[in-house]
């Protein structure tokens, strides 16, 4: 089973992968180590997880603007989401990041629920047509 949301394009791209979420903010400088990509906070819920190769889908980042430089580090370490998307608002830390670092990033339309977006399910990430695709796995 599958469904797509119309999001925002923020930053163009494709990309794919299974995908990682939380309702949770996430601070890029402080809470994710460039080098590994795993998220290091302990009071995250996705602590432990790794971003590499998802397609991470979280309302905001938080914290220092530097955290859009920890975003390019993980994409410089082969260590980055292939794609993110925001669902409540996209912060200039996130959508600068993904600028630099080239990795697509939608933002849902207001209208949205990720009530149905469940952990490693699959996503497509389509920033051409703002589509967000589900795969249900």
């Amino acid at each position: 089973m599958s469904y797509s949301l119309r999001c925002k394009v923020i930053v163009g791209g494709k990309a794919s992968g299974s995908i990682l979420v939380t309702k949770q903010p996430i601070n890029f400088l402080s809470s994710v180590d460039h080098l590994t990509g795993m998220i290091t906070d302990k009071n995250h819920e996705l602590c432990g997880e790794f971003v590499k190769d998802h397609v991470l889908v979280f309302p905001y980042a938080v914290g220092s603007s530097v955290g859009a430089y920890s975003i390019f580090a993980l994409k410089s370490n082969g260590v980055s989401p292939s794609g993110i998307i925001c669902t409540s608002r996209t912060d200039i830390t996130t959508a600068s990041g993904c600028a630099i670092a080239n990795i697509p990033l939608l933002e849902l339309c207001g209208d949205q629920d990720i009530a149905e977006i469940q952990n490693y399910n699959e996503a497509i990430v389509d920033g051409i047509s703002g589509i967000l695709q589900i795969k249900k796995v």
